[in-house]
């Protein structure tokens, strides 16, 4: 028989929290790119804009990624409120799928020393890799 604890004495720990960044980023991400395809959308209105580059803006809203499109003006579209947006989104899908990758490895790997290991390449690749991605988005 398995017990379960009443909500009001399970508390609030870590693994809870982990969950519901998982769920809250998941949904910070889906608003992102809603956001990132209602401008795709108004940019390649007057321009006929084709899906694949309509797709590339929403996903990654960055002028360097749309200049070999047929949008005739970049430049109402360069600025700081697009390189933020893209800069949010990019963080916190690295952030989701890094901590996805250590829930999945702590699934396969059965010793303590394996997951800890694992978590620690996770937070390395994380921190290397974050500001290399701003550096694209941003130069």
């Amino acid at each position: 028989m398995r017990r379960t604890l009443p909500l009001n004495k399970r508390g609030l720990n870590f693994e809870t929290l982990m969950w519901l960044f998982t769920r809250l980023s998941a949904l910070g991400m889906y608003a992102f790119i809603l956001m990132g395809a209602i401008g795709a959308l108004i940019m390649g209105a007057r321009t006929q804009m084709n899906m694949a580059d309509l797709m590339r803006w929403s996903f990654m809203p960055n002028t360097t990624h749309v200049q070999n499109t047929n949008v005739l003006d970049l430049s109402m579209w360069s600025n700081p409120f697009w390189k933020v947006s893209a800069s949010l989104l990019y963080l916190l899908a690295m952030a989701h799928g890094v901590h996805g990758l250590v829930v999945v490895c702590d699934d396969y790997i059965a010793g303590a020393t394996g997951r800890k290991i694992v978590r620690f390449l996770s937070i390395v690749v994380m921190v290397v890799m974050g500001p290399i991605g701003l550096m694209v988005i941003w130069a």
